[in-house]
C-alpha cells in the first residue's frame, strides 16, 4: 500500500474513534443528566406525599381563604388523598426503577478511566469495581437528596412544600390516572380474595391520649398557651365526671326551713348571703323549692311571711348524671340549681351551675364566698386537707395513689380503709399515707392531717396548674 494511502487511512481511523468517544462520553453525560432528573423527581413525589399527609385539612382550608396561590389546588389533592398519595406511589417506584436501570451505567462509564490511570486494566475488575462504585454513589444520591432531605423539609414545613408541589403533582396525578385505576381495582380483587375489603388506609384516628400528647406537644411549641392547655385538658375531664362528684353535700347545704321562726331564717340568709336556697320544710328531705334572692327582695318581709309563696318548682337529678349533661339540663330549664337524689330518692346534696364552671375554668370564688383552701401545707411532708376534698384533686396534688373505687372525698376513703365510722384524734394508716383527723362532725372528718413517705413529698398545685 502507497505510503500516502496508509497515512491517509491511519488518520481516518483515529478520526473515527475520537468521534465514537466523543458520542460515547456525550451519551454517558446525558445518561447522568437523566440520573439526576430522576433523582430529583423522586424527591419530589415524596416530599409531596408528606406534604400531604402531614398537614390537616383545617389548615388548607385556612390558606384557601387567605387566597394563598394553588391552594385551591391543594384542596383538590387533599380531597382525595387516598388517590393523590397513590399518584405519589406510582411516581416514586417509576423514578426509582429509571434511575437504577440509567444510572449505573453512566456512573459506571465514569469509573473506568479512573481506573485505568490507577493500572487496573482488567476487564473483569474493572466491571466489579464499577458497577459497587455506581451502585453506592446512586444509593447514597436516592436516599440523600431523592429521600431524607425532602421527607425531613416536607414534615416541618408541609404548608409550604405543598403549595409547591400543588401543580406538577395535580397534573402527574391526570396523566396518570388511568394506570392508577387499573391498579386500584386490582388491588381491591386482591383484598377480596383474602377477605380484606378497602377501606381508607390514610384515614387517621386519634384517641384522647394522643390528643392529650399532640395538646401537650403544642404547648411546648408555643402553639398553645398554658391556659389553652389546661382548657382543653378539662374539658376532657369533664364528661367523665358524675353529679355526686360535684355537688355541695347534704350536710353543707344551708337551706331556708319554712317550720322555723321567719327572722332567724332571715338571719341565715344574711349570714351566708348566697343567691339562692333550698326551701324545705323540716330537713332536705321535705323539699319545698327554690328560693331566689331577686324574688324575697320584691316582698313585705313580717313574722307571718311564707317562703313558700315564691319558692320556685324544685328541680332533681340523678347522682349518676354526667356533668356535661346536667349542664344541658341547667340550660333547658333555666334552673341553676338543682336537688342530687341517689338510687333510693333520697336528697345527698345539691349542685349549681357554679359547680359545673369550676370543672372547667378552675374555682370561682364571688364577693361573699369564704372559702378554707382544700390542702395546706403543714411542714414537711404533711399536710391539712378538708375531709369533703375530692379524691381525684388529693392524688393529683400529693401525687399519691388511693384505691377505694367507692369513695369520693378524704372523708369516704378514711371511712374505707378504717372500716368505720372516724373520731376526732383517730389513725388512719392509708397505704403509705399516715391520716390523723383533726376534727369531726356528724360522724364524718372534717380535717385531716397527711403525712406522706419522703419519696413522695412535694409541694400541692392546683387542679388546673397542668
Amino acid at each position: 500500500m502507497p505510503l500516502w494511502l496508509s497515512s491517509n487511512v491511519v488518520r481516518l481511523n483515529l478520526l473515527a474513534e475520537s468521534e465514537f468517544i466523543a458520542v460515547s462520553w456525550a451519551t454517558t453525560f446525558t445518561l447522568l443528566a437523566v440520573a439526576a432528573a430522576l433523582v430529583i423527581a423522586n424527591g419530589f413525589f415524596v416530599a409531596a406525599e408528606f406534604a400531604l399527609v402531614k398537614i390537616r385539612p383545617s389548615r388548607i382550608d385556612d390558606m384557601v381563604n387567605e387566597g394563598r396561590r394553588f391552594a385551591p389546588t391543594a384542596k383538590w389533592l387533599a380531597s382525595r388523598l387516598e388517590q393523590s398519595l397513590s399518584a405519589g406511589q406510582l411516581g416514586i417506584t417509576m423514578a426509582s426503577l429509571a434511575l437504577g436501570w440509567v444510572g449505573e451505567p453512566a456512573f459506571a462509564k465514569l469509573v473506568v478511566p479512573v481506573l485505568e490511570f490507577v493500572s487496573i486494566t482488567n476487564p473483569k475488575i474493572q466491571e466489579v469495581i464499577s458497577f459497587i462504585a455506581a451502585f453506592t454513589v446512586i444509593t447514597a444520591l436516592h436516599l440523600v437528596i431523592g429521600e431524607q432531605a425532602p421527607k425531613i423539609f416536607a414534615i416541618r414545613e408541609p404548608e409550604k412544600m405543598l403549595l409547591w408541589c400543588a401543580v406538577p403533582m395535580k397534573i402527574f396525578f391526570l396523566i396518570s390516572y388511568p394506570l392508577m385505576s387499573a391498579l386500584s381495582v386490582t388491588t381491591t380483587w386482591l383484598l377480596n380474595m383474602v377477605g380484606l375489603s378497602q377501606a381508607d388506609a390514610h384515614g387517621e384516628t386519634f384517641t384522647e391520649t394522643e390528643i392529650r400528647a399532640l395538646v401537650h406537644q403544642a404547648h411546648i411549641h408555643g402553639e398553645l398557651t398554658r391556659n389553652e392547655q389546661t382548657l382543653i385538658d378539662a374539658i376532657f375531664e369533664f364528661d367523665d365526671l358524675v353529679c355526686r362528684r360535684i355537688m355541695l353535700p347534704r350536710h353543707d347545704v344551708a337551706f331556708v326551713d319554712v317550720s322555723e321562726p321567719v327572722p332567724e331564717m332571715m338571719a341565715m340568709i344574711r349570714r351566708t348571703r348566697h343567691t339562692r336556697y333550698p326551701v324545705c320544710d323540716g330537713s332536705l328531705d321535705d323539699v319545698v323549692g327554690i328560693l331566689h334572692i331577686k324574688d324575697l327582695l320584691q316582698e313585705q318581709i313580717d313574722d307571718q311571711f311564707d317562703f313558700r309563696t315564691i319558692a320556685r318548682p324544685p328541680r332533681k337529678v340523678p347522682d349518676s348524671l354526667p356533668v356535661g349533661k346536667l349542664l344541658r339540663h341547667f340550660q333547658g330549664t333555666h334552673q341553676l340549681m338543682a336537688f342530687v337524689i341517689d338510687e333510693y330518692g333520697t336528697v345527698i346534696g345539691i349542685v349549681t351551675l357554679e359547680n359545673v364552671m369550676e370543672q372547667i375554668v378552675g374555682d370561682v370564688a364571688d364577693e361573699f364566698d369564704i372559702e378554707d383552701p382544700e390542702i395546706v401545707p403543714d411542714g414537711p411532708g404533711q399536710f391539712v386537707v378538708m375531709g369533703s376534698t375530692p379524691i381525684e384533686d388529693l392524688e393529683e396534688r400529693l401525687n399519691v395513689t388511693f384505691s377505694a373505687p367507692e369513695a369520693d372525698t378524704l372523708s369516704g376513703l378514711l371511712m374505707h380503709y378504717a372500716q368505720e365510722i372516724v373520731e376526732e384524734g383517730q389513725s388512719v394508716r392509708m397505704g403509705a399515707v399516715q391520716a390523723d383527723v383533726l376534727d369531726a362532725s356528724n360522724g364524718r372528718a372534717v380535717r385531716v392531717r397527711l403525712t406522706l413517705p419522703e419519696e413522695s413529698v412535694g409541694i400541692p398545685k392546683s387542679r388546673h396548674d397542668g
